[in-house]
């Protein structure tokens, strides 16, 4: 049975890799094509790749929840409930990748010392993420290493000191910062960073339950949850 357990779990990195490749291949190449973009069928293909982005999105925020996760124990075994979760988080966003709509069309296109800017802009949201995740264990994160269940420290320095939510300020420089936009990049880009919006008030609230003062002090420091000067 554990040697099951562990096939699972290292099932799960191995399909946590997959996914996350699946996901740059289709940012990198599939949607970097200009295919031809209509009124009808580029709103059609919004709606469906809006859904399938919920979807994705949907899953990660209820299974956040404290309830959730406390009604998954009583069926799944506690030390497989990271795994389960990375297996169906995998899943859905290579599945999103697959079912992707394609939208159309070409924003703009920028070449020489200006695209040396838009890449230097993505460079900077690759460091900030790695910044942020620097002290995480990266198979604990794929679902291989269990949480130690500790409820650990509150991050404030580095990327932190900078906004309160760095992973979230990388995203946005990465997928927003294409010297090449088509329509499909911008798309993905912008319903990915709306929802990211929506759940940083959500998971604001649970940094308080779980810090308290703490992180009432640390938002106060740190203002801006996102984009500085912005949000």
């Amino acid at each position: 049975m554990r040697k099951l357990a562990r096939v699972f779990a290292w099932g799960g990195g191995a399909i946590f890799v997959a996914s996350l490749a699946t996901c740059a291949y289709a940012y990198l190449i599939t949607w970097g094509r200009p295919d031809s973009w209509t009124t009808t069928s580029g709103v059609t293909a919004l709606c469906i790749d809006v859904f399938l982005v919920t979807v994705f999105a949907a899953h990660h925020s209820i299974f956040a929840r404290d309830p959730v996760k406390t009604a998954m124990a009583r069926a799944i075994p506690v030390h497989q409930l990271r795994s389960v979760y990375v297996w169906i988080a995998s899943l859905l966003l290579m599945a999103l990748c697959g079912w992707w709509q394609t939208v159309g069309g070409e924003l703009y296109q920028v070449t020489g010392v200006a695209a040396l800017l838009f890449a230097a802009a993505q460079l900077a949201g690759l460091a900030l993420i790695a910044g942020a995740v620097r002290d995480l264990d990266p198979l604990e994160l794929a679902g291989i290493h269990q949480p130690s269940g500790d409820a650990g420290s509150l991050q404030a320095h580095g990327p932190y000191g900078l906004v309160r939510h760095p992973l979230y300020l990388g995203w946005v420089l990465i997928v927003f910062g294409a010297a090449h936009m088509t329509g499909d990049r911008l798309a993905f880009a912008a319903i990915t960073t709306a929802y990211l919006v929506v759940a940083v008030p959500w998971e604001e609230r649970a940094l308080r339950k779980e810090f308290g003062e703490d992180y009432t002090r640390y938002a106060r420091a740190v203002r801006w949850r996102i984009v500085p000067f912005v949000y």
